[in-house]
């Protein structure tokens, strides 16, 4: 009998202690994880930018006198030579030789005007044969296998842009002969006031073609001369203006990609950096910091039909993209966190510091080591310490160390 009791509380023994170390045993901690996958990537800067006129033009009074209601609105079309004011002269009461010079004056300007922009459309158009020159050259080398694929991409960049400047380099020669008749008739006007049809009204007309952006007087009033009376541009000639910070403008240059998100369309607009202005500006930010920033203009290459509906002045987020992969492998930007100092084969007090993931394996957190090649927004690019495949844990939390016991959590 005393046997027995013996046993019996040698097996209570046993079995109390077996439940205190399965009751204080450690258990394996829930953890998220993501594959490592092979795929694309995006490196880039997003910045807040703003839509803006390549070209804007301002209808000033050729003369003082009172301007008659002008009918039109803001948005409305206007070709090149329609009306677009109306203004009845004010003759003075006593015309001196000081007023005439004034006019003969402003002739000659207006004529050195219509030379500049002559001579600037002889220019572009010179520019212009040289592109396709150049463009027709490399097309031929290429073909050949003489020339990369990146000077090729420039060329057309640049027979693009020598179009463009050619566009505007005319639409300033039709600008600058408008001003010119306008000058010539005022000229006639104070030259001969007492002459038949001195009193009718004087038409103001558009320079270019194009949509009513600004009406700065829409009442009947008297206007001095050189007063604004209306602002014209074309809104298909569109430009996005990207003030980026001093130190992201150094990674960006001309010809890079742009993606343009969140401008209040469906989908993501394509665009390319034509320049990027070489000085810079102090802006105070929302938290009261002076920044260096620099402007980069940026070409818009979707089809026009696509952002038809964008106007002057639009907040857009650009992404500039500062570097592309197309079989990088990729691991979640959540998964990576810094080694501690030391840690990590071959790290120095120079180098970069070392990042490092947790791999699942056989149901235990591994601690791996990474090389990184570049960070995305949402993934980083590894060079080397990882295979595609792997699991990786995502959050890790503080608690969890090399050799521990994980689950999954269940989504």
């Amino acid at each position: 009998m005393q046997k027995k009791t013996w046993m019996l509380g040698a097996g209570a023994v046993v079995a109390l202690a077996a439940l205190l170390a399965w009751a204080f045993a450690p258990r394996p901690l829930p953890v998220e994880v993501a594959s490592v996958v092979q795929g694309r990537f995006e490196a880039g800067i997003e910045e807040d930018a703003k839509t803006r006129l390549r070209d804007r033009y301002a209808v000033s009074a050729p003369l003082a006198g009172r301007l008659e209601r002008i009918a039109l609105r803001e948005g409305d079309a206007v070709r090149a030579g329609d009306v677009v004011a109306r203004i009845l002269p004010a003759l003075p009461a006593l015309l001196d030789e000081r007023g005439l010079r004034e006019q003969q004056a402003r002739v000659e300007a207006a004529q050195a005007g219509v030379q500049r922009a002559g001579v600037r459309t002889e220019r572009s158009r010179a520019v212009l044969e040289q592109a396709r020159g150049d463009l027709r050259r490399s097309e031929d080398l290429a073909r050949q296998g003489f020339v990369a694929a990146a000077r090729l991409e420039a060329d057309h960049l640049a027979l693009d842009a020598a179009q463009k400047d050619a566009q505007a380099a005319v639409l300033e020669q039709q600008a600058a002969r408008a001003d010119l008749a306008q000058a010539r008739a005022a000229l006639d006007v104070v030259r001969r006031p007492e002459a038949p049809g001195a009193g009718r009204a004087f038409e103001v007309r558009a320079p270019v073609a194009g949509r009513v952006l600004r009406v700065a007087q829409t009442s009947e009033g008297m206007v001095g001369l050189g007063a604004v009376l209306i602002e014209l541009g074309d809104t298909a000639q569109l430009e996005v203006v990207a003030p980026l910070l001093s130190t992201d403008a150094l990674q960006v240059r001309a010809g890079s990609p742009v993606r343009i998100e969140r401008w209040g369309g469906p989908g993501v607009l394509q665009a390319r950096v034509r320049s990027v202005e070489p000085a810079a500006f102090t802006k105070v930010s929302a938290l009261g910091v002076e920044e260096q920033r620099v402007n980069v203009l940026i070409d818009l290459t979707s089809p026009a039909a696509q952002w038809a509906a964008l106007g002057d002045g639009y907040r857009v987020v650009v992404r500039v993209l500062t570097r592309e992969a197309e079989q990088a492998t990729l691991v979640p930007l959540s998964a990576l966190f810094p080694l501690p100092d030391g840690a990590g084969a071959g790290a120095t007090a120079s180098a970069a510091p070392r990042m490092a993931v947790f791999v699942v394996e056989q149901g235990r957190a591994r601690r791996v080591p990474v090389e990184l090649e570049a960070r995305g927004s949402t993934h980083a690019w590894v060079r080397q310490g990882l295979d595609v495949g792997a699991q990786v844990v995502v959050y890790p939390p503080a608690t969890l160390a090399d050799g521990a016991r994980v689950r999954l959590r269940a989504p």
